[in-house]
């Protein structure tokens, strides 16, 4: 798959799941306090410039899912309406 293949198998997906979604659920998800402390200490080693190449890669992962949770819950507010 190209990299401009990704755009649209993302909107397809976050399609899907907003469609199909228990809206309410979704948009009240937070990390898990032990998720979000992991996080915390990622994000701290990162900015102190102290990340191994493990964690890097961690971090990245965070970030990709955030991105996608981002994503998804801005079209579920807006499925919603005001």
């Amino acid at each position: 798959m190209s990299t401009t293949d990704q755009p649209a198998l993302y909107d397809e997906l976050l399609d899907v799941l907003a469609e199909t979604a228990d809206v309410d659920r979704l948009l009240s998800f937070r990390l898990p306090s032990i998720k979000q402390a992991r996080l915390d200490d990622l994000l701290r080693k990162s900015k102190e410039d102290c990340l191994t190449d493990e964690e890097r890669g961690e971090l990245d992962e965070y970030e990709r899912l955030e991105h996608f949770g981002r994503m998804l819950k801005a079209r579920l507010r807006h499925k919603r309406g005001p």
